[in-house]
């Protein structure tokens, strides 16, 4: 049993946040250095009443418009922003999308990385004869994490949703993973309220950094210097990795495409593995982070507008909290 990807469609909510906004509330930070050092202008932000299942059941019903729905015996949801502790959202979804009650579903909980560990576990369940075509869904809204004073996070973080359908092919073109986690760095990239361990805090004590942003225990912490550490020593090996698994020379590999993380650290990745330019995708100008829904978003942009053509094999690279990375190749 082989598998392709069949389709991609994301969805962003209404709401827009560009750099004149936040340059509004934060007079010390200018639009132009914004965009220049992380490469984004605009991210688009969820309403209070708009959650990460709203912007999957849009992303779903987008890419299932081409699709028989019936013919989906599985559905895989990847969000850091469940709509409850439990049930698992994907329940949710799937009577949402109207999927048929033999659908197979579940919720998993990772980050940047996400969209790859989803290939991984679709290719799995098709290989194995369990499912035929999936729907793989990544969506996200980190801004309900973040503390409205922190600047630098606020600065970084879209919300938005892909949908992926993947089917059995008579072709493989889905190849082999190469998977990784570093529990180590687990506080480098954290909510630390809100779980089990411990619970959200009703008045938890206002923290300031030496920039000036603000976050309490129950918001979204991030380490950049450590992050920035993590990703440079660990992706180079990655791709290598990823490389040799498949049996395929770098100068083989037709385009790039790594999690949108922001352009200091893609323009460093890039020059450090000695990508093409050419062969490299950078743009999250107008969507910001967004997560584990970041490498369908580029992969969708890259076949709407011809950067990526059939016959065209493409390296997915996705890395990020947890920590937490992962990479394959597809043929498109």
């Amino acid at each position: 049993m082989k598998s392709k990807i069949k389709d991609i469609s994301v969805y962003f909510p209404s709401n827009k946040l560009d750099n004149n906004s936040l340059y509004n509330e934060f007079p010390n930070f200018e639009p132009d250095k914004i965009e220049n050092k992380i490469g984004i202008r605009n991210r688009y932000i969820v309403s209070e009443d708009e959650t990460a299942l709203d912007l999957a059941i849009n992303a779903s019903n987008n890419v299932l418009e081409n699709f028989d729905r019936n013919k989906i015996d599985f559905l895989i949801l990847c969000t850091q922003s469940p709509e409850y502790y439990l049930p698992t959202t994907a329940c949710v979804l799937q009577d949402k999308l109207g999927l048929s009650t033999s659908t197979g579903a579940f919720d998993f909980n990772l980050g940047c990385s996400g969209y790859i560990y989803g290939l991984a576990l679709s290719k799995s369940l098709i290989s194995s004869g369990i499912a035929e075509n999936i729907l793989l869904v990544m969506s996200e809204t980190y801004s309900k994490h973040i503390n409205a004073k922190d600047f630098a996070n606020r600065s970084i973080f879209g919300d938005g949703a892909a949908a992926t359908i993947i089917e059995k092919s008579d072709e493989e073109h889905i190849f082999e993973f190469v998977l990784g986690t570093d529990g180590k760095g687990m506080n480098n990239l954290i909510i630390p309220n809100g779980g089990m361990r411990k619970r959200y805090e009703q008045n938890a004590e206002i923290k300031s950094d030496e920039s000036g942003n603000e976050r309490t225990e129950n918001d979204l912490y991030m380490n950049g210097p450590e992050i920035f550490n993590f990703t440079i020593k660990s992706i180079p090996a990655l791709v290598k990795n990823t490389l040799e698994k498949n049996n395929v020379k770098f100068e083989d590999v037709d385009y790039f495409i790594f999690h949108q993380a922001n352009k200091y650290i893609l323009d460093y990745l890039r020059k450090k593995i000695k990508i093409p330019e050419e062969k490299f995708y950078s743009n999250m100008l107008e969507t910001g982070n967004t997560v584990s829904a970041t490498i369908p978003i580029a992969l969708k942009d890259c076949m709407d507008n011809e950067i990526i053509k059939v016959g065209d094999r493409v390296m997915l690279c996705g890395f990020g909290v947890g920590y937490s990375w992962g990479a394959t190749i597809i043929k498109i």
